[in-house]
């Protein structure tokens, strides 16, 4: 292309979202140097922070997301949502994209709707093995949808799918220097095996309580873990540490920063079943211990877990079930050599590589039509 590329990027709401979306942001700008970029996100969201961070202007919407359980307090939903989509039209008048692609979360919505009521192509970017309803709403207007499952056109046009997989997080590599250098980072064992359990930024209740639960079992074996019980629940978790609750062999974070490191180090993975997790794992093949979230839309990690327990590629413990029982099969798992290994080459198979790139493709396909 002559002219210079505009883009909108809008979404967010999670690192799930987020990871992606600055990926096909830096692949845009691999592939065109002089792109213009801008990202539309949601006020007071995560995504405010970490796109300045990775070095992208972004514009904040005042849209939130529905109260299912409290009803009346949707009626200011409903005025966020129409002060958004005025919002959005004003941006997407004003930046004049090429093409607006969507990464889920609240923000999508009111921009990629408005975008396409001004004739400006738009691109979705599906995470997840069962979409979100606004994903639904906006395929119709959609040029391309870009998905990481198989199976998509339960939801979506077939013709419009594209499988591409979740662009992941571009600093993450499973190496043996990375390997040499999370042990030392971490405080860990060489001679131990190692489990990394992951609950998110935030962190996850189920996880925490889970291996609470398993202290016992945990101090008696030889494996070492690595526990992120996220910022929220580091203050009560450290309490315990200062008591001397918490196994010597139990090593809390409240986040984990040097994630290459962590994946280089462990055996096995304990983690919800977020879309971009499991993009993670598969991409460097990490056997994993999956709990999805029983607070999510439509309960679609259950169904992003189940994807790869259909194929061998995983186990699942059920947020119920895990401080009864998650602790007993993951201390089972990681004895057995020849299962890891089996979880590791499944999971392998499921990955799809470059997936930003080929999202890029496809960004190229439309604006160069």
């Amino acid at each position: 292309m002559k002219d210079q590329v505009r883009i909108i990027i809008s979404g967010g709401g999670t690192g799930g979202h987020i990871f992606p979306a600055i990926s096909i942001a830096n692949a845009i700008k691999k592939r065109w140097i002089d792109a213009e970029i801008l990202f539309v996100g949601a006020e007071n969201r995560m995504e405010m922070e970490r796109v300045p961070a990775a070095g992208y202007k972004i514009i904040g919407l005042p849209v939130a997301g529905f109260d299912r359980k409290h009803l009346l307090k949707n009626i200011s939903v409903v005025f966020k949502l129409i002060k958004s989509m005025q919002q959005a039209r004003k941006i997407v008048n004003e930046f004049k994209p090429n093409i607006a692609v969507g990464v889920g979360g609240y923000a999508s919505g009111p921009t990629l709707k408005a975008a396409s009521g001004k004739g400006v192509a738009t691109l979705i970017q599906e995470q997840n093995s069962f979409p979100g309803v606004t994903n639904k709403m906006l395929a119709e207007k959609a040029s391309k949808i870009c998905v990481a499952y198989e199976g998509m056109e339960k939801f979506f046009p077939k013709e419009k799918i594209v499988l591409t997989g979740n662009p992941c997080r571009q600093d993450l590599k499973v190496t043996a220097d990375n390997k040499q250098a999370g042990y030392e980072h971490f405080a860990l064992d060489n001679d131990k095996k190692t489990i990394l359990m992951v609950g998110g930024s935030l962190g996850a209740k189920t996880l925490n309580d889970s291996i609470i639960a398993a202290f016992l079992k945990i101090k008696e074996t030889k494996v070492q873990v690595i526990w992120q019980c996220g910022k929220y629940y580091f203050e009560d978790m450290k309490k315990l540490q200062q008591k001397g609750l918490i196994p010597s062999n139990v090593h809390l974070f409240d986040f984990v920063s040097r994630m290459d490191y962590a994946y280089s180090v462990a055996d096995l993975v304990i983690s919800r079943a977020g879309a971009g997790s499991i993009s993670e794992f598969c991409l460097l093949g990490k056997p994993v211990v999956l709990v999805p979230s029983p607070n999510v839309a439509e309960d679609h990690q259950t169904k992003n877990a189940k994807a790869l327990v259909d194929k061998s590629a995983a186990i699942m413990v059920s947020d119920a079930d895990a401080p009864a029982v998650l602790y007993e099969k993951a201390l089972d798992l990681i004895k057995r050599d020849d299962l890891l290994h089996q979880f590791s080459d499944n999971i392998s198979k499921l990955a799809l590589p470059d997936s930003a790139e080929h999202i890029v493709d496809e960004i190229a396909k439309i604006i160069n039509k």
